[in-house]
């Protein structure tokens, strides 16, 4: 009997093995991450335990209350007529838009994926403009493309999970209305440059400003004054609820000043009003309930209307920088000792204070950070002066994390590419259980994770720094770690044949391309 009943659970368990190597041999790269999932599981959801909510019905209204708080109504809509600058909606326009979303993104209240709107575009090109063309031309958003889902998660690490703060919304909108979005997008991005509406300084959301230009902006500029021979420092601000504190009269009232195209501002304040969203969580309630937003989240064209908002907060001061990225600020001022910089520093914050409070906007105080800037060849011992903002210290930090980018005081590139190494490692890790020596994943899927997913991971801030050999060793040994992963060849094989056979260059290559 215990013979028979051990011969029948070891033939279960080997069909399980033999069906899971099957699975992971045909696996493509839209079921990986389906794989990924089966190995590790999927955290269990927390219900939203609030104290005074005693029903689903109480829950969903305090966490609305919390992530949609009630704002000033804006302004009454014009009366809809076609305006005479409208440029007609073409099928390249709104195949860009579509090249840019992806088959496998969730889909809002319509249940209706990309793919479909993709495969309907191929099949007939004039049916989506023709559909969109008429409310772009009268500058109007019906009030059904307006209705969300807003997917409640709990924030990983919290203590406890009493308060709406202890939890985040994932807003997830009509797949057709981010199709006009991303097109009403590209149009606006379009006119930044002609009709100046954000600030030289300002990344992120705008063609060709990205995180790297910001870094890069920053330490130029840091290095310039320590070549006057001034002592530089950097607070770096956070904006306090960002997207949701943009107040539609005053974002309106800016785009007619600098002279967008009067459909497109209508556009954007029919799109602003009329909200609705449908909490989703345990047992949650399946009613739509109006919401007051500043800008959408997850809208495509949410962080450039930000970034246009506050674009007048880069304010002209003498021997200062301001930058930004969307909802990141670093403000850096240069003097000839730190003591005068952190007087200089309270006194920018207090005038950035001025300038955003009549747009509604305001700064995180504990999440600001202060950093003193030192060159490579200075004998002196860091300085540790800090800096008070209402009432509160922060003291300069060795090592600040701005943007993904890890910086030190003396640029030292070292500690960044030390963590993009540890993460790679983790990372590769990670999928190598997906794919044992021999066995799992296909070459070719292997050679599609190691360019989308490890290369990025361990490369990121190239862009910037150049790694030095101290890491570049270590991170070159970690690239032919992967090139054997994906050839299953030898640990004697030779490098130059290694890379050959796994279709991947060397890593000082890749870096420096």
């Amino acid at each position: 009997m215990k013979s028979s009943r051990r011969i029948y659970f070891k033939a279960i368990a080997s069909a399980k093995k033999a069906h899971w190597s099957d699975f992971l041999s045909s696996a493509t790269p839209r079921s990986i991450w389906t794989a990924k999932r089966f190995a590790f599981g999927r955290p269990p959801e927390r219900f939203p335990d609030l104290p005074g909510a005693s029903n689903p019905a109480e829950v969903a209204e305090t966490l609305l209350d919390h992530f949609f708080p009630s704002k000033p109504p804006p302004p009454p809509l014009l009366r809809l007529t076609q305006y005479d600058d409208y440029t007609p909606l073409t099928s390249e326009e709104v195949s860009r838009a579509l090249s840019k979303f992806s088959n496998t993104s969730a889909p809002g209240p319509d249940h209706i994926p990309y793919s479909v709107w993709k495969s309907v575009h191929r099949i007939k090109p004039s049916l989506l403009p023709s559909l969109l063309d008429p409310l772009l031309s009268h500058g109007f958003h019906p009030p059904s493309l307006k209705k969300a889902l807003g997917i409640i998660l709990d924030k990983p690490g919290k203590p406890l999970y009493d308060t709406p703060s202890s939890f985040r919304v994932i807003v997830l909108l009509r797949t057709l209305s981010k199709i006009l979005e991303r097109v009403v997008a590209s149009r606006l991005s379009a006119q930044a440059t002609v009709c100046s509406l954000g600030h030289p300084l300002q990344c992120g959301s705008l063609p060709g400003r990205s995180t790297a230009d910001a870094a890069l902006v920053l330490q130029h500029n840091v290095e310039s004054f320590h070549h006057l021979r001034y002592k530089v420092s950097t607070l770096f601000l956070d904006v306090k609820g960002g997207f949701d504190n943009v107040e539609s009269p005053s974002l309106l009232s800016l785009l007619r000043r600098k002279g967008v195209s009067p459909y497109l501002v209508q556009w954007v304040g029919s799109f602003l009003r009329d909200c609705t969203c449908r909490l989703t969580f345990q047992g949650s309630p399946h009613i739509f309930a109006p919401v007051s937003v500043g800008v959408p989240q997850r809208s495509p064209i949410c962080p450039l209307l930000f970034v246009i908002y506050v674009s007048s907060l880069h304010l002209e001061i003498p021997r200062s920088l301001i930058i930004s990225y969307v909802d990141d600020f670093a403000v850096t001022v240069a003097s000839p000792s730190y003591r005068t910089n952190i007087r200089l520093l309270q006194k920018s914050f207090l005038a950035l204070k001025r300038k955003a409070s009549p747009i509604n906007i305001s700064f995180s105080v504990p999440k600001t950070e202060l950093i003193h800037w030192r060159t490579t060849r200075s004998n002196e011992p860091p300085c540790s002066l800090p800096g008070q903002l209402e009432t509160q210290l922060f003291y300069p930090l060795s090592r600040l994390k701005w943007l993904g980018f890890i910086f030190t005081p003396s640029f030292d590139p070292r500690s960044h590419f030390s963590r993009r190494y540890t993460l790679a490692n983790a990372a590769l890790a990670t999928i190598c259980c997906l794919s044992p020596p021999g066995m799992g994943l296909p070459p070719y899927l292997c050679l599609s994770l190691a360019r989308s997913l490890l290369a990025p991971i361990l490369m990121y801030g190239s862009a910037v720094w150049y790694p030095p050999l101290s890491i570049l060793g270590p991170m070159s040994v970690f690239w032919h770690r992967v090139c054997r992963w994906i050839t299953n060849c030898f640990s004697s094989t030779n490098i130059a044949c290694l890379h050959r056979e796994a279709c991947l260059p060397p890593l000082p290559i890749l870096v420096r391309h």
